[in-house]
């Protein structure tokens, strides 16, 4: 069998609305394997389904299971998601070098799973010690309590990102391309001789800073050719000139 995403294992959750967050994080980022095990207030759940935002309705029916080691048992290698130490001596990673070494495992074939624990305190050691490693997320020493929804999207939002191939900057310039080199050394030697007509520079000896830190302000612009041209336009309203 195939496996191409981490199963979320949410264990002893409490309360619907917090598995049904933890679903609409889940379907956020692109996972759709949802297990329960021992939810108090039983399965299925109103509060979840209302609190998922139509999430649930979108995924594989949600597996219910008495005991951790019944969840995993299919599992090759799994995550035991803790802000707690819990002196066991396993491999602790961060969100993200969890989703990337789970990646590594999957693209291996292996079946994979991230394991949360109830609101009230978090996975027991017992369910800890059935997991290979350990997932903490790094934040405020002081004060690392978080919603099991929250904590569920931290951590799958981690995953979808080895799956993104979105840029990291974009500039959607519609019709027009980013301007070339040739145009914008056009437009500086235009907007230099169009500001030495007008006594722009009057101190020549700081003429030269002057120009580069124009250059600068408008190749930082990210022009496009409408925009040199649209440039070119207000030089000329400006002085007369058309463009040479």
């Amino acid at each position: 069998m195939t496996h191409t995403a981490p199963t979320i294992i949410l264990i002893n959750p409490q309360m619907g609305e917090n598995i049904g967050a933890a679903a609409r994080a889940m379907l956020n980022c692109g996972l759709t394997e949802l297990r329960l095990v021992n939810p108090r207030d039983g399965w299925p759940s109103e509060q979840a389904n209302a609190m998922s935002s139509g999430a649930l309705a979108k995924m594989p029916p949600v597996k219910v299971y008495e005991t951790t080691k019944e969840a995993i048992a299919d599992c090759h290698y799994t995550y035991a998601t803790t802000a707690r130490p819990r002196d066991m001596v396993k491999p602790v990673f961060t969100p993200q070098g969890a989703t990337e070494d789970a990646h590594s495992r999957i693209n291996q074939g292996e079946k994979v799973a991230f394991l949360f624990g109830g609101e009230r305190a978090g996975l027991s050691n017992d369910d800890v010690a059935l997991a290979q490693s350990v997932i903490t997320i790094p934040l405020n020493p002081d004060f690392s309590s978080l919603n099991l929804g929250q904590a569920v999207l931290l951590t799958t939002y981690e995953w979808s990102k080895t799956q993104d191939n979105t840029a990291l900057r974009d500039l959607p310039t519609g019709k027009s391309a980013i301007a070339t080199m040739a145009e914008l050394t056009n437009l500086y030697k235009r907007l230099e001789t169009a500001l030495e007509e007008n006594h722009f520079f009057r101190v020549e000896e700081m003429r030269p800073t002057i120009v580069r830190n124009i250059q600068n302000m408008l190749s930082r612009a990210d022009m496009t050719s409408q925009e040199i041209s649209t440039f070119h336009g207000i030089i000329t309203a400006l002085t007369g000139k058309k463009t040479p």
